[in-house]
């Protein structure tokens, strides 16, 4: 009876730990990087992880374009998985936040791969993975631009999105004291980037969507976040489609 009850025991043990022995990872630090308390750099880090440290990974599905590890000192944190090295991680899709989201409005669906293509993502904190709203494209550029939008150093678009009644949660108190109010939508890699340091995010890619003229009525889809430069305002960042819809 003493051996059943330890056969019972040794069972109970495997499918306890079993399960995370398959999802344990190994990663490599490819650069120095920061190991945080969340997926985002509002606060302090914990650490300093030096190139070449062995992480355990806790969870293969990165958040906004983190991944929950393990260091050798035991400490629990978030890197950004663009300075590990993860040799199963498919590399198209390595630091992009997960797809699935539930979104005001109609289900969306948005191009994780398109966080490789932009221009320094730890300064935006992922607060929606997917979000589809709508509203009117208006002009950001007090007329100095034909198409509406500023056309940033990095190659991104900066335009304003006048969101539909329902969706004027989505800016902020920065949207209101910068950006009239509007919601800013960034389309990354859209023109020509004039900054040197950006140049590697659109290398050998230039964005599909296409930009609708200012005063049509649209579906944006995308990632919402918060951009921790300027006055922290709101944006969809980056766009994954645009649609003119009735």
């Amino acid at each position: 009876m003493q051996a059943t009850f330890m056969r019972i025991v040794m069972l109970i043990v495997c499918v306890l730990i079993f399960p995370a022995l398959l999802t344990a990872q190994q990663t490599t630090v490819k650069r120095d990087v920061n190991l945080r308390s969340d997926p985002s750099t509002s606060n302090p880090p914990i650490e300093l992880l030096h190139s070449g440290t062995t992480l355990t990974i806790l969870d293969s599905n990165p958040q906004g374009g983190y991944y929950h590890v393990k260091a050798e000192d035991g400490q629990e944190g978030w890197v950004w998985s663009k300075n590990v090295s993860v040799p199963s991680a498919s590399p198209g899709h390595l630091g992009a936040p997960p797809t699935a989201s539930t979104t005001p409005g109609p289900a969306a669906q948005c191009d994780g791969s398109l966080w490789n293509h932009v221009y320094n993502p730890q300064r935006l904190i992922v607060k929606q993975q997917c979000i589809s709203a709508t509203g009117t494209i208006v002009d950001a550029t007090n007329g100095k631009k034909s198409d509406g939008v500023r056309h940033e150093a990095d190659g991104d678009t900066h335009g304003w999105l006048s969101l539909d009644p329902e969706f004027k949660n989505l800016p902020n108190a920065g949207n209101i004291s910068d950006e009239g109010g509007n919601l800013v939508f960034e389309i990354v890699c859209k023109f020509h980037v004039t900054q040197a340091d950006a140049v590697a995010a659109c290398q050998n890619y230039q964005t599909p969507v296409q930009l609708p003229a200012v005063g049509s009525h649209v579906r944006i889809v995308g990632t919402y976040v918060q951009d921790t430069n300027h006055a922290k305002w709101m944006e969809i960042h980056p766009v994954t489609s645009i649609t003119v819809v009735p």
